[in-house]
Formats: structure tokens, C-alpha cells, sequence
């Protein structure tokens, strides 16, 4: 069993920036694909971002697309996401997920494990 931890989330005003971060303490991240997720209240999870297991391929969804990053530090064990120009509609609570596979995917179902998720509140 892999057990993520976000971190990372908080409150900020529009515009500005935030980076979450996802790690584990008891497994090797290389060997799997991540993605980000988020839940806005009342609405169902939605894709983010992924990245494959060696970061060389990433995708995002088109509502983040030039504003957020994936990215990948496996020697830290650690997964980022950087958000910046941060809009009301990014409120929601964002999840780290794994997948134990080498390619990157958008659908949550392709994903074996699930942080806790971190709040991110955009206030306009």
C-alpha cells in the first residue's frame, strides 16, 4: 500500500501562486506515473495534470494549461505541482494520485493510490 501525502495547499488571493507537493515515505515513486487531481464542492474530481515515471511526458488539462506545472524530483521522492495566476475557479481540494505504470494518464479509474488531499482556496 502506497501512502501519499499532499502538502502544500493553503489560502491565497487571486493572481497569485501556491506549490503543492506529494511524497511518500515507504515507497519509490520512480516506479510509478502520477497525476493531480482536484474536487470543487458539489462537483466531481477532475483531471489536472500527470506525468509520466521518468517526468520526460507531461499533460494538463485545459483549464490549467500554461499556468500549472508538473513536475518530478524522484531522488526526493517528491511530485509538485505549481500553480501560478491562480483563479476563483481553482478553489478546490487537490489530489496526489499513483499509478503502477510508466505511462501518464488522465483518468482518475487508471490510478491505484490517493492522498488525503490539500485545500487550495482562491479568494477574488
Amino acid at each position: 500500500q502506497v501512502q501519499l501525502v499532499e502538502s502544500g495547499g493553503g489560502l491565497v488571493q487571486a493572481g497569485g501562486s501556491l506549490r503543492l507537493s506529494c511524497t511518500t515515505s515507504r515507497h519509490t515513486l520512480s516506479n510509478y506515473a502520477m497525476g493531480w487531481f482536484r474536487q470543487a464542492p458539489g462537483k466531481e474530481r477532475e483531471f489536472v495534470a500527470t506525468i509520466n515515471w521518468g517526468g520526460g511526458s507531461t499533460s494538463y488539462a485545459d483549464s490549467v494549461k500554461g499556468r500549472f506545472t508538473i513536475s518530478r524530483d524522484n531522488a526526493k521522492n517528491t511530485v509538485y505541482l505549481q500553480m501560478n495566476s491562480l483563479k476563483a475557479e481553482d478553489t478546490a481540494v487537490y489530489y496526489c494520485a499513483a499509478r503502477a505504470a510508466i505511462s501518464r494518464d488522465y483518468r482518475p479509474e487508471r490510478y491505484d493510490y490517493w492522498g488525503q488531499g490539500t485545500q487550495v482556496t482562491v479568494s477574488s
